[in-house]
């Protein structure tokens, strides 16, 4: 068996929080090394902490989530897991480079794992069925017309865009590598070329900046850095189980393995952004 994936949870309901680390924990190949209850807790811990995927909520006190999913996209891999299903939070999560976007009341525990293994393991971009709505409602343009993108400016090669388009449709690498008659090694330097043309560091936000879905509402340049903390110390479907509420995370059991917000038994930092 590999090494433990390495999970940090973030949200400022410690009832959900505790839940949410002790469904994770039922599983024997993910370790929570971490918790915080606001946005600036949690870029402290994991700046230092460095885990591979972090569930992040959007409303918390002092930095919210998608202001601080801009600093943690940089080297690990976010989840937004949220009450909040405002087109405009999701859009600007995705924008700032989550991973995906679920919202507490539409899946169930078991779509949840899924989630975590499809993001840490295979690249997948996992959204609640009103995230895929508020990004298809941005590339229509809301109703008014759909925006105009001018992709010339991202300057992708013939080959490149060919890849873009069936990164947009949802494509693996495998299935690119398959379609356009490539080994995956050279669809893998494709995609991170695209990646930085397009200034983003992920499918997701490759894709809003792609289609055009920029976000608005939350402004990117006054998002603190990591750097500012130097020297601290510390599409989903319903698959026919019953929907996993916050009162059911709530009751899923105490905490395990951490203590005031940092890990019992901390193993070495490893990060670790895949393609």
């Amino acid at each position: 068996m590999g090494e433990p994936l390495r999970v940090m949870v973030v949200d400022d309901n410690p009832v959900v929080r505790s839940g949410l680390i002790a469904l994770l924990e039922s599983e024997g190949e993910i370790e929570v090394v971490g918790e915080a209850g606001d946005g600036h807790r949690a870029l402290e811990l994991a700046d230092r902490l460095r885990p591979d995927l972090v569930l992040l909520d959007v409303n918390m006190p002092l930095i919210d989530g998608v202001t601080a999913a801009l600093s943690l996209a940089d080297f690990t891999r976010v989840l937004m897991l949220t009450y909040s299903d405002a087109p405009d939070v999701i859009r600007a999560s995705i924008r700032n480079g989550a991973d995906g976007y679920l919202v507490h009341g539409s899946f169930t525990a078991a779509e949840l794992m899924a989630a975590v293994r499809d993001i840490a393991y295979s690249g997948r971009n996992p959204m609640s069925a009103v995230a895929v709505t508020a990004l298809m409602d941005a590339v229509r343009g809301d109703g008014a017309g759909a925006p105009t993108v001018d992709r010339s400016r991202f300057g992708l090669s013939a080959r490149e865009t060919e890849v873009m388009e069936l990164i947009t449709q949802g494509a693996s690498n495998r299935e690119i590598a398959a379609t356009l008659y490539l080994t995956e090694k050279t669809v893998k330097n494709h995609i991170n070329r695209i990646f930085a043309k397009l200034l983003v560091n992920n499918r997701a936000a490759a894709i809003a900046e792609w289609l055009g879905t920029v976000a608005r509402g939350y402004a990117q340049q006054s998002t603190p850095r990591l750097g500012a903390f130097t020297g601290s110390a510390g599409p989903v479907g319903r698959t026919g189980g019953s929907v996993i509420s916050s009162s059911e995370i709530g009751r899923a059991g105490p905490t395990r393995g951490t203590r005031n917000g940092s890990p019992a038994g901390m193993a070495q930092n490893r990060p670790r952004r895949k393609k």
